[in-house]
């Protein structure tokens, strides 16, 4: 008989009432099943449903667990009692935006002023845009670096050029010297003879450092000595300090405004590519005489876009004839998306925007590491230092080195160095149509971000642009790490990470400690005035 419920009870007590009467009358389980019905039905199902109940009790006990936990029921508490809604208006919620770190905001404004001190980004008669000079390497003139090599290892000779072995460059080394311009190397310093020492040499000396860029020498002594202390392989038979002087000239090479894990990472990327052995050393030590802002990768190096020396052979490999090892192919190969293109001779080619650059583009030749040939080009468009923002071209390259290992790094060193600087975004569009652009932005990580109809009108015909994307925030997170290890290896991607990992520890410690020693001697001066 069912307990009869009170009307004048409240909503609780009515459904406790309920739940009582309806356990009153089942003492077991196979009660329960009967009240249902379910209990003729086979033991496994039987099992099955009470898995089901208890799956589901679960799953509701978690979720009102969350919902406590996570204070939901507490704002809707706070809600229902202030009658006021949580939500942000406009106003409160553009305030409450996180600002971006100093250091971006001290690239923008450094950007600004280097890159556009005139705010004019027309075209430009200079030889390279000032995007392009702050992109590249920095490095003293070659002029000047041969004299500091003549002035460091003692060779006065005719062609102002170095011999390692001489005595003379012992002497520099014990004098504190190590490497090509005698700025860093042996801890230990030991003074040289007053009389064997030339009088106009310090003078000398003080002449060729008003010709090094601003940071570079505390660079490479800096980093001269980090790799004598733990260099990245095992030594040259002969040459010694090959690996001092390889890291120590790439490292200080990123110049000041890049990141420090860029520079440990870049370093040891040159130092690895140029001690390969011997012939390598002596390649990549003689291309830094002669070209040092080049930036240089495993495969392929990036050299500044000029007409004299890229014109006649960009216009070889793109022309459509056949041209040493590669067969003729139809030029729109090459050309066939893009608003320039196919050129009948070199001159419409120099007065294409390939060459004709404005203020906020930078072009660069692409260079193969193994035979020293061009194999294209790869471009910067719509530079926004404001918005630390920038576009990525796809790179024009001859049809044989299309998808290839040496296109790819080419973008990678760009993005790379790109980033170091403090760029935020990096964007890259291509032809909806074009199916090789749009593999190239999905191997490099890029996102896509959306599609434009009817975006450009391309030799007179409707272009539908993709459009891609790279965050800072994804490059750190991955896209930098997959790319590194798809052209360096797995090996190398690892020892990159575990010597950033340490040498950042090592910096945030000196860092931590220079701080502490500027307050102590801040407190000291204060005690004596």
């Amino acid at each position: 008989m069912p307990t009869p419920i009170n009307p004048e009870s409240s909503d609780l007590d009515k459904l406790m009432d309920a739940v009582r009467s309806i356990t009153a009358s089942m003492s077991s389980v196979d009660d329960l099943l009967a009240a249902f019905g379910l209990v003729d039905m086979p033991q496994a199902q039987k099992y099955g449903i009470m898995f089901g109940i208890l799956v589901f009790t679960c799953t509701v006990v978690a979720v009102v667990a969350l919902l406590v936990l996570g204070g939901s029921f507490k704002r809707i508490a706070e809600q229902s009692g202030s009658a006021e809604t949580s939500v942000p208006d406009a106003v409160t919620a553009r305030s409450g935006r996180p600002l971006l770190l100093e250091r971006l905001l001290e690239a923008s404004e450094w950007m600004m002023k280097t890159n556009y001190p005139n705010d004019d980004e027309c075209a430009t008669d200079q030889d390279f845009t000032n995007l392009t000079k702050m992109l590249l390497n920095v490095a003293p003139d070659t002029k000047k670096i041969k004299e500091i090599r003549a002035l460091v290892d003692g060779d006065q000779g005719g062609d102002g050029t170095a011999n390692a072995n001489t005595s003379d460059g012992d002497d520099a080394q014990k004098e504190g010297g190590g490497g090509f311009f005698g700025f860093g190397g042996s801890k230990k310093k030991v003074t040289a003879d007053p009389a064997k020492t030339n009088p106009n040499k310090e003078q000398t000396r003080e002449e060729i450092r008003k010709c090094i860029p601003e940071g570079y020498e505390e660079n490479y002594v800096k980093a001269y000595r980090k790799c004598q202390d733990k260099p990245g392989g095992a030594t040259l038979s002969g040459l010694p300090e090959a690996r001092f002087e390889a890291y120590a000239r790439a490292y200080a090479a990123c110049g000041t405004r890049t990141t420090t894990a860029y520079r440990r990472s870049y370093g040891r990327m040159y130092e690895s590519v140029a001690c390969k052995n011997h012939g390598t050393e002596e390649k990549f030590s003689s291309l830094f005489l002669s070209r040092p802002a080049d930036l240089v990768g495993r495969t392929i190096r990036l050299e500044p876009l000029e007409v004299e020396r890229h014109l006649d052979v960009l216009y070889n490999i793109t022309s459509g004839d056949a041209n040493l090892e590669d067969k003729s192919y139809d030029p729109n190969e090459v050309w066939g998306f893009l608003d320039f293109g196919p050129f009948s001779n070199p001159k419409e080619l120099c007065k294409s925007p390939v060459f004709q650059r404005r203020q906020d583009e930078a072009a660069f030749a692409i260079v193969e590491a193994v035979t020293d040939r061009v194999i294209g080009v790869v471009t910067l468009s719509k530079d926004d230092p404001r918005n630390l923002s920038i576009q990525l071209e796809l790179p024009i390259v001859k049809p044989s080195a299309d998808g290839t290992v040496e296109q790819i790094e080419a973008c990678f060193l760009l993005l790379d160095r790109l980033f170091a600087l403090g760029y935020r975004r990096v964007q890259l569009t291509c032809d909806t149509q074009d199916a090789a652009g749009k593999k190239l932005a999905g191997r490099l990580g890029f996102t896509q971000e959306g599609m434009i109809p009817k975006h450009m009108v391309v030799k007179e015909a409707n272009r539908d642009s993709n459009i891609y994307g790279m965050l800072n925030s994804d490059w750190d997170k991955g896209a930098r790490a997959f790319l590194f290890k798809k052209l360096h290896g797995a090996k190398m991607q690892k020892a990159d990470n575990l010597n950033n990992a340490k040498e950042g520890e090592l910096e945030e410690q000196e860092r931590v400690l220079a701080e502490k020693k500027a307050m102590k001697e801040a407190e000291m001066n204060k005690k004596k005035v």
